[in-house]
């Protein structure tokens, strides 16, 4: 019996020692909407990686949306992170950049590999601790307008072009029982980072912001109270309705796609909603309605704009690898290894076919993309220029008052003043603090 266990043993280390790696345990905290279209594809993604890679134990949570950030939050203040994160380049992981809790990205992957990539993915000025603190898995346009155009031209109506002609629609959509413009406003952060950025950058242009964080500006001036009024007339004029700030956001592409507003406004990353869920073989948006029904565009033209036609836009999310873990040891390169499988050309080829998202990594395509991921490429195309999403350069002090006075002014709690100045108060005592 003592030579059976010897053998076992012997057998399991020259089954590991083939892998070149003694065997480790990763943890993973992912975020993935169960409900989109490629959930049981990143299902198999997964599967495939733990079938080829024996010596890794994969222990991974998903959750979605704010329990995700509720999550991390307790992570952090347990003062852990799971060995492999999903993460923000900025924003929503400002503690993960700020307190230093992923490696650098660049150093452990190396120039050759990330040669591979869009720069723009790869530059360490874009995220918040100026590393490469996680990989990007594409450029991510946060404000796109999804119109239903088959539900216009079926009114007699044409896409507008202005605000102007926006709000002209509201009262022959309203007969018919459509909302204007649909967005999931209960929570706080769509408005800002879906709408208002680009309404920022549209009228002030991301210098402003810059000059208000180095005190050159401030959030007091007219022209940022102006930004803030647009939202207010927006709700005013009956274009975005009040009740949207009852709306769930894992409600509404269900209620654009059955015809319930004749446009949305989210960001790129909602076309996954609406494409074929590949088990089931159905989706929110068949390929005939994507491609007849479908257009996706910009918000029309604002008053006195001075950067006509941007959109608000910024490095995408990706996985970050935990700086607890030591240097060199088996679990490092464990954490590269799934790293480089989750960013190969087979599994974004995946991910861009299921519209997840364009992949930052160079070359990847594939001839079964269905219409609206074709119309999503097509509308990056389309944009002459960037601006600042505003919760991805502002510190926490700034950007949670604008996200909780963004509601706010929906509500008619606040007026576009008094949010401008708590955001400046904020903005202050966070200047003098890092004095």
């Amino acid at each position: 019996m003592k030579q059976i266990v010897v053998a076992l043993v012997l057998s399991a280390c020259l089954s590991l020692a083939a892998f070149g790696q003694e065997k480790v345990t990763l943890t993973v905290l992912n975020q993935i909407d169960a409900t989109q279209a490629g959930y049981a594809e990143d299902k198999l993604i997964w599967e495939k990686f733990a079938a080829e890679n024996p010596d890794i134990t994969i222990e991974k949570e998903e959750l979605f949306n704010e329990p995700f950030h509720d999550k991390v939050r307790a992570y952090i203040a347990a003062g852990t992170i799971p060995d492999v994160q999903f993460m923000w380049p900025s924003g929503r992981s400002t503690d993960l950049h700020q307190k230093k809790l992923t490696k650098d990205l660049a150093i452990l992957l190396g120039k050759e590999y990330l040669a591979g990539f869009v720069p723009a993915a790869i530059d360490p000025a874009n995220q918040l601790s100026r590393k490469l603190a996680e990989l990007p898995q594409s450029v991510t346009y946060t404000s796109v307008m999804y119109a239903n155009v088959g539900l216009l031209k079926s009114l007699g109506l044409k896409v507008p072009k202005t605000y102007a002609d926006l709000k002209a629609l509201v009262p022959r959509l309203k007969a018919k029982g459509i909302d204007t413009v649909l967005m999931a406003n209960k929570d706080q952060w769509p408005m800002q980072s879906c709408l208002f950025s680009t309404i920022s950058g549209r009228l002030l242009g991301d210098k402003f912001i810059d000059d208000v964080l180095a005190g050159k500006a401030k959030f007091t001036d007219q022209g940022f109270v102006d930004a803030l009024n647009v939202v207010a007339k927006l709700y005013a004029d009956g274009i975005i309705s009040r009740d949207t700030l009852q709306l769930g956001y894992g409600e509404s592409p269900a209620r654009f796609a059955s015809g319930k507003a004749a446009f949305l406004i989210d960001g790129d990353w909602r076309q996954g909603n609406f494409l074929t869920d590949k088990t089931t073989g159905t989706g929110l948006l068949p390929p005939e309605r994507q491609k007849n029904d479908i257009e996706l565009m910009a918000f029309p033209a604002l008053p006195g704009e001075k950067n006509p036609g941007t959109v608000s836009a910024i490095v995408g999310v990706g996985y970050g690898v935990s700086a607890a873990i030591p240097a060199g040891s088996a679990k490092e390169k464990a954490a590269v290894r799934l790293i480089k499988y989750l960013y190969s050309p087979e599994v974004l080829k995946i991910r861009l076919e299921t519209g997840t998202f364009i992949p930052s990594r160079k070359g990847v395509t594939s001839a079964k993309l269905e219409p609206l991921t074709v119309k999503m490429m097509d509308f990056y195309a389309s944009v002459p220029r960037t601006t600042y999403v505003l919760d991805g350069v502002l510190p926490a002090a700034a950007n949670d008052p604008l996200n909780a006075g963004l509601q706010a002014i929906g509500l008619g709690t606040k007026t576009p003043v008094e949010v401008a100045r708590d955001m400046q108060v904020k903005t202050e005592e966070w200047r003098m603090s890092k004095k």
